[in-house]
């Protein structure tokens, strides 16, 4: 059986429990396994009226929504591609998209974004595909599933989605993920949510604010359609947190950055409450951590009393917070990039599990994932079973395995670079501890290589410095080809603390290593001017070129000094 048709039994035997919410500022709009069953039985009617075929491609480019999941569900079902788009790219980057995917349709969940595209769409490109909006797919309002859907005929090798990697350092390229891919992942997902849940009873309760065009947020909803979940759609991330806590999750899915902005807040909200709760909570924190870190790194436990300060945190701070996040918080899953260990182990602190999760497009999104039962903060999990990881030259991961990717649509040639031999050549750097835990230390080509020779993973240093400075957003490091490194340091920070934090930084640090000089740029880095990727990463090359003319100031400098 396939993902899809498990999917399909499992909305059957909800018959009439909701499986979906969708959170809008009016309120949540639900929806049941029969009215979802009945939505992508509209859709998939759909689809055979507009002449879609087996292998067509459609591109859908919409919020998230349930008629976005009816949709997508629908069109793989007919046989079709879906090649999913994020919202809030930019216009002309979706327009590259679209024309390198080559769609027969383009599926848009409003007017403004329909008209975006069209108004992007650049006149020597030939004619633009048809675009239909959701309200006309499901334009006869609400239908009831009157006999049984047409088979879903769908082989492993059949390719399902068309996911465009996020272009950190070059184009966005297209991966092609096939239903054996995507079928064998959701095995791999369910077993960890098993051990996660184990001793539960009843419907999981999941919040899904991640946009589903990413392949590790769209894996988890597949994740929950298949076992006998609630999922509730966030449609508005400045309501982040009252959906959240409406939606009382079990756990949920989430990135490094947003877990980051949790924690900073729930500090700084503590410090303007000063009094003796925020003198508590510090204490608590700067026992614990730094405890916690040397067990960790191997080194004794000191005899602090921190066990007394702790219990009288955990009774008077951390369980009003703990339900500020989630009362019924099981864990939260974390992804996309590194989380900090410090961060990890403030969530732990809190009795809030971060579980980590590792993985590429590539990969159906996952290759390592924490065991809920033995996690070692830090570190990502060991290797989800039946994939095989190993270290080659450079330090970089490759992986093997049935959830490797057959390749990148119409690019023979990266195809051929990405994979050799079998193996898939992340570009991702990493170690494997005793315990068969993996731990990602950076991207090869982000390494910076000063002219001396010296080569530095700018990731590592960068998320340390970010912690060290209050009210940063971002730091981020330059100085390939050059004699020192310059930060890049952009929020709304004191420039004095700036200054403290990085000669506090640099002590110790052997002179390659140290930033010897900083630029702070107020305006954070964000999607919208261009210098973050649709999913949140850094896109360095160009930073460093937004950047060029004053970073060229300070090498043109003769004093090197902090």
């Amino acid at each position: 059986m396939n993902f899809l048709e498990n999917i399909v039994q499992n909305l059957d035997r909800a018959g009439d429990r909701p499986v979906l919410k969708e959170a809008r500022a009016d309120g949540l709009k639900i929806c049941t396994g029969r009215e979802l069953r009945a939505q992508i039985e509209q859709a998939r009617k759909f689809a055979r009226r507009t002449g879609l075929q087996k292998g067509d491609r459609c591109a859908l480019l919409a919020n998230n929504s349930i008629p976005w999941v009816a949709l997508d569900l629908a069109l793989m079902a007919e046989g079709a591609i879906v090649v999913p788009l994020y919202a809030r790219q930019a216009a002309a980057e979706l327009v590259g998209m679209i024309r390198d995917s080559g769609p027969s349709l383009i599926c848009a969940g409003d007017a403004n974004l329909a008209e975006a595209v069209r108004a992007a769409w650049p006149a020597a490109a030939g004619p633009i595909p048809p675009i239909m909006l959701f309200d006309e797919v499901f334009s006869a309002g609400d239908v009831k599933l009157q006999s049984a859907s047409a088979a879903i005929q769908l082989a492993e090798q059949d390719i399902v989605t068309i996911i465009y990697t996020s272009g950190t350092s070059g184009e966005p390229k297209g991966v092609m993920l096939n239903a054996g891919n995507v079928s064998y992942m959701l095995g791999c997902t369910g077993a960890r949510l098993d051990l996660l849940m184990a001793g539960h009873r009843g419907v999981e309760s999941v919040f899904h604010y991640l946009p589903l065009c990413f392949a590790g947020s769209w894996i988890s909803l597949l994740s929950g359609l298949s076992r006998q979940n609630l999922v509730t759609l966030s449609t508005d991330l400045s309501r982040l947190q009252q959906e959240m806590q409406a939606s009382a999750p079990h756990y949920f899915l989430n990135v490094p950055t947003l877990l980051e902005r949790v924690r900073r807040g729930i500090e700084e909200n503590l410090a303007k409450r000063g009094g003796p709760v925020a003198k508590l909570f510090d204490r608590a924190k700067r026992l614990y951590i730094p405890a916690q870190e040397a067990v960790l790194d191997g080194q004794k436990r000191s005899k602090s009393g921190s066990g007394i300060w702790l219990a009288l945190a955990k009774l008077a701070v951390f369980s009003s917070i703990r339900k500020r996040i989630g009362a019924n918080l099981k864990a939260l899953i974390c992804g996309s990039a590194p989380l900090s260990r410090e961060t990890q182990l403030f969530f732990q602190m809190l009795g809030i599990p971060v579980l980590q999760v590792y993985g590429l497009t590539e990969t159906t999104a996952i290759c390592t994932m924490d065991d809920p039962r033995n996690v070692e903060p830090g570190w990502v999990g060991p290797a989800i079973p039946g994939i095989e990881m190993e270290v080659g030259a450079a330090g970089e991961i490759s992986v093997r395995g049935p959830n490797v990717f057959p390749g990148y649509w119409n690019r023979p040639q990266e195809t051929e670079k990405a994979l050799r031999d079998g193996w898939f050549h992340t570009g991702d750097q990493g170690e494997r501890n005793s315990k068969g835990n993996w731990r990602i230390t950076g991207r090869i080509k982000n390494l910076i290589i000063l002219n001396s020779g010296h080569n530095i993973a700018p990731e590592p240093m960068e998320e340390k410095l970010l912690a060290a400075i209050p009210g940063a957003q971002q730091v981020v490091l330059v100085g390939h080809g050059r004699s020192f490194l310059i930060a890049i340091v952009t929020g709304g920070m004191d420039q004095d603390r700036v200054a403290a934090a990085v000669e506090s930084f640099n002590a110790g640090l052997p002179h390659y290593r140290r930033v010897h000089r900083y630029y702070i740029e107020r305006e954070p880095l964000s999607i919208e001017n261009g210098m973050l990727t649709a999913n949140g990463k850094l896109r360095r090359e160009v930073i460093a070129s937004r950047f060029a003319a004053q970073i060229e100031i300070f090498y043109r400098e003769k004093s090197v000094s902090a």
